[in-house]
């Protein structure tokens, strides 16, 4: 499938801004979903509210645009209803983790058949730059102008723990293992998360001395870690990411019995 088939061409230009990372995750998710020869007209995407929540606006196929956190909720209702239907939902790390905190975890519980691909960015970009429950600690933004006291939430390691049946993250700079989960999330059966750490240069990167999305490319490089090389060391995975280190990798990839089969719907649906 051609890449201007697979998108909108009467909604480009894209509202996103320059240098920001969604449009590298829109290319790797084309690249999966194409080599996969997955039909559009079977599957129905889903998005929030945020800048990374307008992508399923740009897709040749049925969309959903909901309401803030509740993507997951709209999508479960779509796939309950529609069990047919291959759903796949974009959102961001407020969206997902903050606003749809509950909806996430739920799911992940439940393990509804759907892929959830997480542009997670590390504040409310759409807004104006606000913190957000993934903001590393001192980092600053425009409500903590003198370093964020707090610190984050691990989303990846709490799918997990939550009983997702695949979990990845991976960084806008790495392309070719981002295609491969992604690709791996389409073809998984349950719930499949795919976590995307991605520069925001314009409410994140400036006010954080990394106002060029080359210097954020840069900063993931340096900062990524391994999954498998910390999966088995005595380290406090959440001491890990406080030091500034991105664990990236498959964190999960388990076949739990969805959510679909554990109360019928794919027999009476």
């Amino acid at each position: 499938m051609d890449i201007f088939d697979f998108y909108r061409k009467d909604r480009w230009p894209h509202v996103f801004c320059p240098g920001c990372g969604n449009g590298t995750v829109m290319n790797c998710f084309y690249r999966a979903f194409s080599a996969l020869n997955l039909p559009l007209d079977r599957t129905a995407f889903v998005g929030g509210i945020g800048c990374s929540s307008r992508i399923p606006l740009y897709i040749s196929s049925d969309a959903l645009h909901t309401t803030h956190g509740r993507a997951i909720a709209f999508a479960t209702g779509l796939k309950l209803s529609k069990p047919d239907l291959k759903v796949v939902v974009f959102t961001g790390d407020g969206d997902l983790g903050a606003i749809g905190g509950n909806h996430f975890i739920n799911g992940c519980r439940r393990n509804v058949d759907m892929t959830v691909i997480c542009i997670n960015n590390n504040i409310y970009g759409m807004t104006g730059g606000q913190a957000s429950i993934t903001t590393p600690h001192d980092f600053q933004s425009t409500t903590t102008p003198y370093g964020n006291r707090e610190y984050p939430f691990d989303l990846a390691e709490l799918a997990v723990a939550a009983g997702a049946n695949y979990v990845a993250r991976w960084t806008t700079r790495h392309v070719h293992e981002l295609t491969k989960s992604m690709k791996t999330a389409l073809q998984k059966k349950g719930f499949a998360f795919v976590e995307v750490i991605s520069q925001c240069p314009v409410n994140f990167g400036r006010r954080n001395k990394m106002a060029d999305p080359t210097q954020m490319l840069e900063w993931f490089k340096e900062s990524s870690v391994r999954r498998e090389k910390v999966r088995t060391a005595a380290v406090d995975h959440f001491d890990l990411n406080m030091a500034g280190q991105i664990t990236v990798g498959e964190f999960v990839d388990r076949n739990r019995e969805c959510y679909e089969e554990l109360i019928g719907v794919e027999k009476h649906g």
